[in-house]
C-alpha cells in the first residue's frame, strides 16, 4: 500500500486475501490502481522478467501512464479487484470522502463511509495535507 493511505479501521479481512487483488482506478473503472495491491510470489515473476530486462525501455514506453499502466499489461484480466473482494472497504478520499467541489462530480458528503478500512490518497491534497 502506498505511504500517502489512511489506516481508518481494522485491517484483518484486507490481511486475509491470499490472492491476486489490486485497486480498480477510481476514475478509469476499466483500469487499475495501484496504490494498494496483494501480489503473490507466482504473480511477480512475469513483470519482473519483463522490467528488469529493460527498465528504461519501459519507463519511456509508461512515461504518461507509469506503473499502473505497466502493470495492467499483465494483471488487468487476471486480478480481482479490491472493491469487488472487500466492498465498501478501500475507499478514495477524492470519490468518497472529500466535500462535494463541483455539482456534476459524484464527491462523498465529508466523512469516511461507514465500513471503510483503507482511505486511498490518488495525487494531491495528501493526508498530512488536510491534518490526518
Amino acid at each position: 500500500m502506498d505511504l500517502d493511505t489512511s489506516i481508518v479501521g481494522s485491517l484483518g479481512d484486507i490481511i486475509a486475501v491470499d490472492r491476486l487483488t489490486i485497486m480498480r482506478d477510481v476514475y478509469r473503472p476499466e483500469g487499475l490502481q495501484s496504490s494498494i495491491m496483494f501480489l503473490p510470489e507466482a504473480a511477480r515473476h512475469q513483470v519482473w522478467s519483463h522490467w528488469i530486462d529493460r527498465p528504461e525501455h519501459w519507463m519511456r514506453v509508461y512515461a504518461r501512464g507509469g506503473d499502473q499502466a505497466f502493470l495492467e499489461r499483465f494483471w488487468l484480466d487476471r486480478a480481482d479487484r479490491w472493491q469487488d473482494v472487500l466492498p465498501g472497504q478501500v475507499v478514495s478520499y477524492k470519490v468518497h470522502v472529500r466535500e462535494a467541489l463541483r455539482k456534476d462530480r459524484e464527491i462523498g458528503n465529508g466523512t469516511v463511509p461507514e465500513g471503510a478500512r483503507l482511505v486511498i490518497f490518488h495525487g494531491k491534497p495528501r493526508p498530512w495535507d488536510i491534518g490526518w
